[in-house]
Order: C-alpha cells, then structure tokens, then sequence
C-alpha cells in the first residue's frame, strides 16, 4: 500500500502556535507514522511542550522500527515522552506544562491510533463512511469543557493512551486534526470535506479557509489516503 498525505498548520487568531505535527515514513516504505500535538491552552509552555512529545515519539518510533506495531510498544513510546516532557520541564525551572496528542502508525494494511487528550483521528472508508473516530478525554466543570487525559510534566496518571488497530484498505482517509480545526466546522461538513474526489491539499484548503473564517484558535490537520 503507498500512503498520500497533507499537511496544515496555523497560528489562526492567536499570538503563536502551539500546535506540532510530524510525518515520518520508515526505509522500507511500509512503515508510517503521523503525530499531532496541541500544547495546553493557558498554561505556560505549551508550544514546547508540545514540541517536546511529538519529537520523543517520533524518536522512539525510528529506534524501534524493526519491533511490530502493538499496545506494549505504543505504552512505551508515551512513557518515553513522558521522561523527555519531565526532563524539558526540569530544564525550565520546573515548569508546568502540558499537550494532547494524537498518531497514527501505519504497518503494512494495519494502523494503530492513539491519543490523549481532545486532539482526534477520524477514519473513513468509501461507500462504509465514518469507522471511527476518538473519543476526547474531557469533561465539563461549571460548564468549561477540562482536558482531564493528557501529557502534563510530573503528573504521569494523566498520559494513560487509548489504543485501537484497524486493516485499512485502498480508499480509506484519516484525518488527525487539534480541536481548532474541527471546533471550526458542523461535524458533518468536516466528514463530508474529508472524502471530497480532489486532492488532499485542496481538502485542506477548504478547512483552512472555514479555520479563519469561523475559529479562534490555532488549528493543524494530517489528511492520510491509502492508495493500492
């Protein structure tokens, strides 16, 4: 299978970015991993924290490329984050900081996804529609939406992952996104977008422009298609 991708990031009406994304594809060509990260709104380093995680994981991932995608391997790559997160915040005073985080890892036909926090991964099939779609690790306070699952520096109760496998098949799309983009959108208009018969960059242009339009926040999209 060859994997066809595209990639948004942006400030949106925000000062900076704190957003991160990464792609990187192993040498053999059958292995792919995509990460989004969504450094925590109102905390203080936020844009390195999620700088920090998403490098650790794509660290992990290319130093142990030759062991089969699985939960024993994801758990170990986060924990690996976790360290490097701590070892940031130690770095700057012991700073509190915090990011979500979303990936997809492509194994031949199989991709593991796993996330914390409110950043998601949709995945859709021709003609079956929606597979499947993360369920954000939230909850409401006094009528504030709380990330209460995420990478936070020295609270590793907080990073426990959610973890599922599917077979893709030519056609499939999966799109990873932080909560700016898809905050931005019906729910309905997204998906639909999301199959839309042109290129992944021009998909991408759509959100993008409904981003600036209608959102506040900074958004960042990896739109994955599987090819034969």
């Amino acid at each position: 299978m060859k994997i066809h991708y595209a990639t948004i990031s942006e400030t949106g009406k925000r000062q900076n970015n704190e957003d991160a994304f990464r792609i990187v594809n192993g040498e053999d060509g059958n292995r792919w991993l995509a990460v989004v990260c969504d450094g925590m709104g109102g905390h203080a380093m936020g844009e390195v924290a999620s700088e920090t995680v998403s490098d650790a994981i794509v660290d992990y991932w290319k130093k142990h490329t030759d062991e089969p995608d699985s939960k024993t391997k994801v758990e170990k790559a986060c924990a690996h984050a976790m360290r490097a997160l701590d070892k940031k915040a130690n770095s700057l005073n012991h700073c509190q900081m915090g990011t979500t985080m979303v990936m997809a890892s492509i194994e031949g036909d199989t991709v593991t996804i796993t996330h914390v926090g409110d950043s998601r991964c949709y995945l859709q099939r021709p003609n079956e529609g929606l597979l499947y779609q993360t369920k954000d690790h939230v909850r409401l306070d006094y009528g504030w939406e709380v990330i209460d699952r995420c990478f936070f520096s020295y609270h590793h109760e907080a990073d426990v992952p959610d973890i599922v496998q599917f077979k893709l098949k030519a056609g499939d799309r999966m799109l990873l996104c932080s909560d700016g983009l898809y905050k931005s959108m019906a729910p309905d208009i997204l998906l639909a977008r999301m199959m839309d018969e042109k290129p992944l960059a021009d998909i991408l242009d759509v959100y993008d422009f409904m981003c600036e339009k209608q959102g506040d926040d900074n958004y960042t999209a990896v739109l994955i298609e599987v090819k034969e």
